[in-house]
């Protein structure tokens, strides 16, 4: 991190305890198109979920979602999955397929629809 502009502002907000500000600075450096979506606190655990694309309804949006008992680990544990989905994006179960541009065959249509 740089000694200078936002990385040194992190450094300043650990050196002043201010945990859920550096979490936050630390989001903005980091992964800047990242958002976050929903902050709450349910059943003794804060709930963070950050996003790309805010607008867009929950059941739409890929949100990242994490919990734990202190805000600034919550937030802390969602940047860090926002990375990793960033980095390593979420395989699905099936595998793509390159499409090539020149085929080397003719697609035919063998059905006998007399």
């Amino acid at each position: 991190m740089q000694r200078t502009g936002t990385g040194g502002r992190i450094e300043r907000l650990i050196q002043a305890s201010a945990w859920i500000d550096a979490a936050l600075a630390l989001l903005e450096l980091e992964l800047p198109q990242w958002r976050i979506r929903r902050i709450a606190y349910e059943a003794g655990e804060w709930h963070c979920a950050l996003s790309r694309q805010r607008e867009l309804p929950d059941w739409l949006d890929q949100s990242v979602e994490t919990s734990h008992a202190e805000l600034s680990l919550a937030i802390l544990r969602a940047v860090v999955e926002a990375r990793r989905e960033t980095v390593f994006p979420k395989r699905t179960s099936v595998p793509a397929v390159a499409c090539a541009d020149k085929l080397l065959y003719a697609r035919l249509c063998c059905d006998n629809f007399a």
